[in-house]
């Protein structure tokens, strides 16, 4: 029986410029998703969890912008993510 995929092993970088929608930038599961995490950990991204918001965006094609349903989610973490960067966003 195949082991169900966890959390931890599906990761989904997004990319925000300020101006456009979110963008879907990298996903995969298992070996790929530990090498978008330590990627983002070299890189000093902020990294957030949320199992359930991660398995929808991993249904999201690679460079698609991210659903309006899911725009106050990820409004969300970019706040996250600026706040740990010491980031503003862009007015």
């Amino acid at each position: 029986m195949k082991k169900p995929i966890n959390a931890p092993d599906i990761a989904v970088a997004l990319n925000y410029d300020g101006v456009n929608a979110p963008s879907v930038t990298a996903k995969g599961q298992g070996l790929v998703a530990e090498q978008i995490i330590e990627l983002g950990k070299s890189h000093k991204i902020p990294l957030h969890t949320d199992p359930a918001l991660v398995k929808v965006l991993a249904n999201i094609p690679l460079g698609n912008e991210i659903p309006r349903e899911l725009y106050l989610a990820i409004a969300q973490v970019i706040a996250f993510a600026y706040a740990l960067s010491g980031k503003r966003p862009h007015s």
